[in-house]
């Protein structure tokens, strides 16, 4: 059974260079980057908020899409072959509120005295939080951010969350917002939790679906219910519970920015479908380790502004990863970080 190889381009440790380096973020685009930093003689030290490194590859992605095994193996070769040293439960943090996966923090660093005890700091914390829409139930008991829904199921398949913890989707009507791959990914998992029925709602057609008609229909084979132009205008509650959520029919317009035709609600279209949950995934927002100034630039977006190197507006603290990409796939969060890493290895030899 073969792991992920994060440090692919050597076998064993090199000769050290004496240079040491802070990652925030063991996501695909830490570990990639720590993995290309050992391979040239650095000592790496990563800093991650969860109890295990992995970041979405093992809190967010379903087992069916990256096995649990494979995540692991990969850690562990670069903890136990070249010695890189994992701080799990660890937030670094510069005047940040709460945000999702937050729960198992123990211990906070201050963002700016990391950046003074290494010789170069990677961020690469990628997108813990959830876009929700502005609508009436949405604070009702039963409505979830898919990030949060995914990550509690996960949690619990890891052994780091009691079931009690995760929504009892068994036997349940479930709601899915959305047409990503975070969006099938809730669909999927709510289908092998045992959910009575499964809606996935969608404010465009099966055409524009970010996922691809290919994997949504995998699920209308499986019987999830594809409800292609509608969109969300309320969630019903009673005694603070879900119990069915009012959809608008909508047709497609011109193009907006997006190159994306528009959906135009149509007037007198609403309906109702009962339901437990509502489950939206409809985007995440990248999730620097600071709110407060502490001189790296952000875009309106939220992402990390970055040069050519990779390197912040602050000299020796570089980004990688969703953080500066927005919401991406593993593979391209992977190709940033060694990107990264490459140039933090040039910048950290004075090249």
């Amino acid at each position: 059974m073969k792991g992920m190889r994060f440090a692919f381009l050597c076998r064993e440790k090199p000769e050290p260079t004496g240079k040491k380096v802070a990652i925030i973020g063991a996501g695909p685009a830490g570990l990639s980057a720590a993995g290309y930093l050992v391979c040239h003689g650095h000592e790496v030290h990563i800093y991650d908020k969860l109890p295990e490194p992995g970041g979405l590859m093992l809190f967010g992605i379903p087992e069916f899409r990256i096995p649990i095994y494979r995540v692991r193996k990969g850690y562990e070769e670069l903890e136990n072959v070249f010695e890189v040293k994992f701080f799990p439960k660890t937030k670094v943090a510069f005047g940040n509120g709460e945000e999702e996966g937050d729960k198992f923090v123990e211990n906070v660093i201050n963002f700016n005295e990391l950046v003074e005890k290494y010789d170069a700091v990677l961020i690469a914390t990628g997108t813990w939080e959830s876009w929700m829409p502005n609508i009436e139930g949405v604070e009702l008991e039963g409505v979830y951010p898919a990030l949060d829904y995914l990550f509690k199921i996960k949690s619990a398949k890891l052994g780091h969350m009691s079931w009690d913890e995760v929504p009892p989707i068994e036997g349940k009507r479930v709601m899915v917002v959305g047409a990503g791959h975070t969006a099938v990914d809730a669909a999927m998992e709510s289908l092998l939790l045992g959910a009575e029925k499964v809606y996935m709602s969608y404010r465009r057609t099966i055409r524009e679906a970010p996922a691809g008609a290919y994997e949504i229909n995998l699920l209308k084979q499986r019987g999830v219910k594809w409800l292609e132009l509608t969109v969300p205008v309320r969630i019903v509650g009673e005694y603070g519970k879900v119990i069915a959520v009012e959809l608008q029919k909508c047709k497609l317009g011109e193009p907006d920015e997006s190159g994306r035709r528009r959906p135009i609600p149509i007037e007198g279209s609403n309906f109702q479908i009962d339901v437990d949950y509502v489950v939206f995934a409809v985007g995440q927002r990248p999730t620097p380790p600071f709110a407060g100034d502490v001189g790296i630039a952000v875009d309106k977006k939220g992402r990390i502004v970055v040069d050519s190197r990779h390197m912040t507006s602050r000299e020796g603290v570089f980004a990688a990863g969703d953080v500066v990409i927005g919401p991406s796939k593993v593979g391209r969060a992977v190709l940033d970080g060694l990107l990264a890493a490459e140039s933090m290895h040039m910048w950290l030899l004075g090249r």
